[in-house]
């Protein structure tokens, strides 16, 4: 029967129960995830320079994917970069053929290789991305997109590399197992930086990537390295990070390189732990061959932290945010130098 003593005891218990779930039921405070952004990394020592077109974009609040864009094109109208852009050492057939990436934090993704007499593949790439339904665009095509969009068609090969070039004919070896690539790519070699890669991160947390290059010097005619392919050359995840790299990018290609690399930060694997993995997955597969050419993975996280790792030592990378704008850092690698 109820009654007013256990309305009381009712009472009590009511009240004590509240005094629990104030106090001993209460969530635990969330301690705030420590963030480093806005940020661009890239690849080699030429990044600087890059970088700090990037943060340009970055720091007034801009788009990941302008920023990249924006950034790239620096080395790419380089007059002294051999390796990037209007002024890369050409094919063995005398022509040069440049090959570019972008992706953005959407997923959306665009793509040019083999493209000839375009100065900016990378902005012939944005465009793929924005205004067609494709990717990839290669070769003639992609250079009559190109001209279609504005481009202005010109030959880029210099005085310089066509002496170059010249010089590299006299003992040219066309041998799918012995080549020029190796030696090209040994540390202290004037072709060493063959590529830029950049990623970024803006103020709003969004990352985007970009990728530039003319490929190897005296390669042959119609071959397209990683670079220019999405998840081998370049990779991005917004929720994730990103992952971009450098070197002989058949090695890059046959291990899906910048896909893993994103896909093991994903596990929880740090981006330098990342990046290191994905480089032993070369020497797990090619141990002989991985001692005398170089790859190198460069990565980002969603908080802004980066990392990087490379076979050989030698590889190098720029880092530009809030506090400082020209940082180069050394990366870390597997073999201390290349095996002759």
């Amino acid at each position: 029967m109820y009654s007013r003593r256990n309305f009381l005891k009712l009472s009590a218990a009511t009240a004590s129960l509240a005094a629990v779930s104030k106090y001993t039921l209460a969530k635990p405070a969330v301690k705030a995830e420590v963030v480093n952004y806005p940020i661009v990394i890239s690849t080699w020592d030429f990044g600087v320079a890059a970088n700090q077109e990037a943060w340009k974009t970055l720091s007034t609040g801009g788009r990941a994917v302008d920023a990249v864009e924006a950034g790239v094109k620096i080395p790419e109208a380089d007059m002294k970069n051999h390796s990037v852009g209007r002024a890369g050492y050409p094919d063995r057939d005398g022509f040069v053929t440049l090959d570019a990436c972008i992706m953005d934090e959407l997923g959306n993704c665009g793509s040019v290789a083999g493209i000839e007499d375009i100065a900016h593949p990378i902005s012939v790439a944005r465009l793929v991305m924005d205004k067609t339904p494709h990717v990839m665009l290669v070769g003639d095509g992609a250079r009559q997109f190109a001209i279609e969009q504005g481009f202005k068609a010109e030959r880029l090969l210099t005085k310089e590399s066509e002496k170059e070039w010249k010089k590299w004919l006299k003992k040219a070896v066309y041998s799918p197992k012995i080549n020029i690539e190796n030696e090209m790519m040994k540390p202290g070699s004037k072709y060493n930086h063959d590529t830029i890669g950049m990623l970024a991160i803006d103020a709003k947390g969004n990352i985007s990537g970009a990728c530039t290059t003319s490929g190897m010097a005296f390669k042959m005619h119609g071959r397209v390295g990683d670079s220019p392919i999405i998840g081998a050359g370049l990779y991005v995840d917004n929720e994730v990070g990103g992952a971009t790299s450098t070197g002989v990018g058949e090695e890059v290609i046959r291990n899906v390189g910048s896909f893993l690399v994103v896909e093991l930060m994903r596990q929880g694997m740090s981006p330098e732990a990342a990046c290191k993995e994905a480089v032993d997955r070369i020497i797990h597969k090619k141990p002989e061959k991985s001692k005398e050419i170089q790859v190198g993975f460069l990565a980002i996280n969603k908080k802004g932290e980066y990392g990087a790792y490379a076979l050989q030592e030698g590889f190098s990378f720029a880092v530009c945010d809030k506090d400082k704008q020209d940082l180069i850092i050394p990366g870390k690698s597997v073999y201390k130098e290349v095996k002759k």
